[in-house]
This record gives C-alpha cells, structure tokens and sequence, in this order.
C-alpha cells in the first residue's frame, strides 16, 4: 500500500511541451508511472513521449480517465491550471511550479473550498519536488533511483534534503514507502499535518521522517498533531538553526517572523512532543535507523 500513488493511477502532465516537462515526462515513463496524457491549450492533437496532448484537463480526463496531474506550468498561468484540474475532475495534483505569487495561491485555496471534502482535490506544492511510492509509480522530479522500497514515509518541505534522507536510508538498507514534497512556499495546497494524517492511517508506513525548515508555522502544527494523533515513530530534522532573523533563505516561506519559526524553537517544539530530532543532516538516516531499533 502507499499514499496518494500508485501502480495504476492515470496521469496527466499540463505543460507537457516545454523543455523540461518533457523531459521529466520521460523520466516518470522510465519509471513505470501510468502516464496517459498531457494538457496544452491549443496544442490538442499533438503526442508528446508517446501520449497523447489535450487542450484541456477535461479533455483528458474524459479520454484517459486520469486521475493526478503534474503541472508544469510557468509561474503566471500555474495558479490557472490548478484550478483547472480541480474543475476536471483530477483527485491528486502535484505542482512543482516556483515562483507562484502568494496572492494567486489564495485564489486556488479558495477556489479547492468550493468542492466538499470527499470530492475535494488534493494539492501538494507548488515548490516543490513532486511524490513517489517507490517501486511503484513516480509523480515529479526526483531522482528515483535513490529511493528504495520500504517502511519510512518522508514529508518535507525541501525536496534536496528529502533526497538527502532517501539516499542515506537507502545506503543503510531501509527503504521508503512513499516521499511527498510539500513544498516551501508560504501558502501551500498540503501541509505537514494532512500527509501526517495519510501516514498514520498507512500500513506500510512503520516510521515518519519529517523533514521542515525556518519559517512559518507548521512544524509547530505537526507537534501538535503528532502528540495527539499519531501512534507511530517520528523523526524530524529542521534546516535553518544558522539563519538570521528576517532574511528569507532560499525558499519563499523561509523567513523568520513570529516566536515558534526559528530552527531552534521548532526543535524544541518538536522534541516536546515526542519527536526524535536529528540535529545534523549527515545524521538523518543513522537517526531513523536507531529509531526503527
């Protein structure tokens, strides 16, 4: 089992024709992923790596059956698309878009309320490196040749040291049920504590490797979750502990503004609930080895 993918689920890609869209079309193809089409106004008709290209996601989801996207859309048309595959009927969206205007994230927040729960699209990103269920399908960029089958979920906000911890664990002989980026921007489509939630509710998810940074409060949210709801294992590791106050690091929620946002107070929220935090990103997979016993 796994969480939000797998073997069989239909995709589509919107923004298939651009450079690296292609690319990484081709790459989850390789992978085994089920991808059965893509989404580009105007270019219906076209085949693209083998698929088949739809004006619309209605289109598409008509022809295919699809049920996720990926999009991989330029940052002042992505708020669009996203919208359009909550309108089309898509029930998973991954968005790796960088660069989304906070305001244009609102309007999708918005707009996904507007669908009742159980019909209601789940987002994850944009700015982020995409979900995998290894061995089973792959929806995003990340290298999947690092991630092997196993029993640790990862979620994290920074796709690089979601990687990080794959490899390592990888290297030590654990492997991963499934990895979800939810991105680093401010206003995201899922946070820490809906995929936590998903996790929990997994049976082949034993240990949780949560990944977070400075910025904002859903570390802090998690804590809380994890403390009241969550059954299994956590390990966290919080980049950031060096970062002045105020200054945006690399992500766009990675800002210091309020008590509660800094590396160093997530650790100790973190730790209050129970979580066993790796203080090194060299140690991550040592940390959730030791864990696991």
């Amino acid at each position: 089992m796994s969480i939000l993918l797998h073997t069989d689920t239909k995709v589509i890609v919107q923004g298939i024709t651009g450079r690296m869209a292609s690319f990484h079309t081709r790459e989850m193809i390789d992978y085994g992923t089920n991808v059965v089409g893509g989404v580009v106004p105007g270019k219906g008709g076209q085949v693209v790596e083998g698929v088949p290209v739809f004006d619309t996601v209605k289109d598409a989801v008509l022809a295919t059956g699809a049920e996720a996207s990926l999009v991989f859309v330029p940052p002042p048309f992505a708020a669009d698309s996203i919208m359009e595959a909550a309108d089309g009927g898509i029930r998973y969206c991954v968005c790796i878009t960088d660069g989304i205007p906070a305001q244009d994230m609102m309007r999708v927040k918005r707009y996904m309320y507007r669908y009742p729960r159980d019909k209601r699209m789940i987002l994850t990103g944009p700015n982020c490196a995409g979900t995998i269920s290894p061995g089973q399908a792959l929806l995003g960029i990340m290298p999947g040749h690092i991630y092997d089958k196993g029993p640790v979920g990862i979620v994290g906000r920074s796709g690089t040291l979601g990687y990080e911890a794959a490899s390592q664990l990888k290297d030590l002989g654990i492997g991963v049920s499934t990895s979800v980026g939810i991105g680093g921007d401010p206003i995201n489509g899922s946070s820490f504590k809906d995929i936590l939630a998903l996790f929990e509710q997994d049976e082949a998810t034993e240990v949780i490797c949560l990944i977070g940074e400075i910025g904002g409060p859903q570390e802090a949210e998690a804590a809380a979750y994890i403390r009241d709801h969550v059954t299994k294992p956590v390990v966290a590791y919080i980049a950031g502990l060096t970062a002045p106050k105020g200054r945006t690091m690399g992500h766009a929620g990675a800002i210091i503004s309020a008590f509660g946002e800094s590396a160093s107070e997530k650790v100790e929220i973190l730790s209050s609930a129970g979580v066993t935090v790796s203080e090194h990103p060299a140690t991550i997979g040592e940390t959730v080895a030791r864990v696991m016993g």
